[in-house]
This record gives structure tokens, C-alpha cells and sequence, in this order.
């Protein structure tokens, strides 16, 4: 199995306020949640990359064992996402260790931008994930976004899905022993073609 691995460059989406605040658990606008905020995206606006990497698969299921190309797994809830579905598409996707910094910077010195900034990972990861969904499949028919740790699809899938994709040289994206990724906000996921 040799599928080519793709790498993809975003430039900088539209932040989604609501869902920056929704991630923090704030539920209404508040001129201080505001202010600290826009604060933490000024900071960060610039620092931020946004790159994936990704590869397309046949897959076949056969006496309980889905074989996604790369990786055969007993994954009854993977199977069930991904029935109907001939291909799928694997990817990691990260924007970068900077909000890491961050993180670990004001959770020193303020909480509650330590928080804001952890929000607003959240917000940005799922941002681009959306970005490449819409870029790469949006002319074919697919089914949700499942990753390794989901339901009974073991996290240990990670270390194949690192495997095959080689995040670390091409985007960045390290596994360490306890299976964690870094940078923090990164995703990796894979998506049903039907």
C-alpha cells in the first residue's frame, strides 16, 4: 500500500465569535469575555498556520474486519460511519504549536486568557477542518469525520494513521508514547466517500 500523501496550506478563515465563546462556556456577550477576546486574537492572528495532510483509501469490510487500506480494525462504530462508503480520506491537520505557548504562558499570569486561548484552538482546529472537508470532498458525498478514541475505534489507530500520513515531517504534527499530539490543537480523522 503506497497511496500519495498530500499537503495542503490554508490561509487564516473568518473567525466564528459564537463558537469561541460557546468553547470557553460562555453563553451570552459580555463586554469583558469580549474585550480579553479580541485581545487574545490580535495576539495570535499572525502566528497561526494552518496545514493538513491527507490521503485517499479504498476500504472493504469482510467477516467483522473493516480494511481501511492502511490499517484493519474491528471497529463496530467506524463501520457503522463509514457504511456505504467504497474510499475514505485520512488526514492530520494542525495550526500550529504557538497556541500551546500561549496556553502554558497565561495560565501562569491570567486564567482567563489561558482559557480564551484554549477556546479559540478549539474554534481554529475545527475551522480548518471544515475548510479542507468543503476544499477537498465538497463534490462528493460523505459521511461525518471519525477519529481514533471515538467510540470503539481504539486510539491506538493513531500510531497507523501517523504512520501512513508522516505528520511530523510534513506538517509538524509529533505522536508522543502516550499517544497525545502536539501541537495540542490538531486533529487527525477520517472521512467516509460514498
Amino acid at each position: 500500500m503506497t497511496n500519495t500523501v498530500l499537503t495542503k496550506t490554508y490561509p487564516p478563515m473568518p473567525y466564528n465569535r459564537k463558537e469561541i465563546r460557546r468553547y470557553a462556556g460562555v453563553s451570552e456577550e459580555l463586554p469583558e469575555i469580549e474585550i480579553v477576546m479580541e485581545e487574545c486574537i490580535e495576539e495570535v492572528s499572525e502566528k497561526l498556520t494552518y496545514k493538513v495532510c491527507y490521503a485517499e483509501f479504498d476500504i472493504s469490510r469482510k467477516n467483522g474486519i473493516t480494511d481501511l487500506g492502511f490499517l484493519q480494525t474491528a471497529s463496530e462504530d467506524l463501520a457503522k460511519n463509514l457504511d456505504g462508503c467504497r474510499k475514505i480520506v485520512v488526514f492530520a491537520a494542525t495550526v500550529g504549536l504557538e497556541l500551546d505557548r500561549l496556553i502554558a504562558k497565561y495560565g501562569r499570569i491570567s486564567p482567563v486568557k489561558a482559557l480564551m486561548f484554549q477556546a479559540l484552538g478549539a474554534e481554529r482546529i475545527e475551522a480548518l477542518c471544515d475548510t479542507f472537508t468543503a476544499d477537498i470532498l465538497s463534490d462528493r458525498e460523505i459521511k461525518p469525520r471519525f477519529s481514533a478514541g471515538y467510540g470503539d475505534f481504539p486510539l491506538e489507530a493513531q500510531k497507523s494513521i501517523f504512520a501512513v500520513l508522516d505528520p511530523a515531517r510534513r506538517i509538524g504534527l509529533g505522536l508522543n508514547e502516550s499517544l497525545l499530539m502536539s501541537p495540542s490543537k490538531s486533529v487527525t480523522a477520517i472521512i467516509g466517500i460514498k
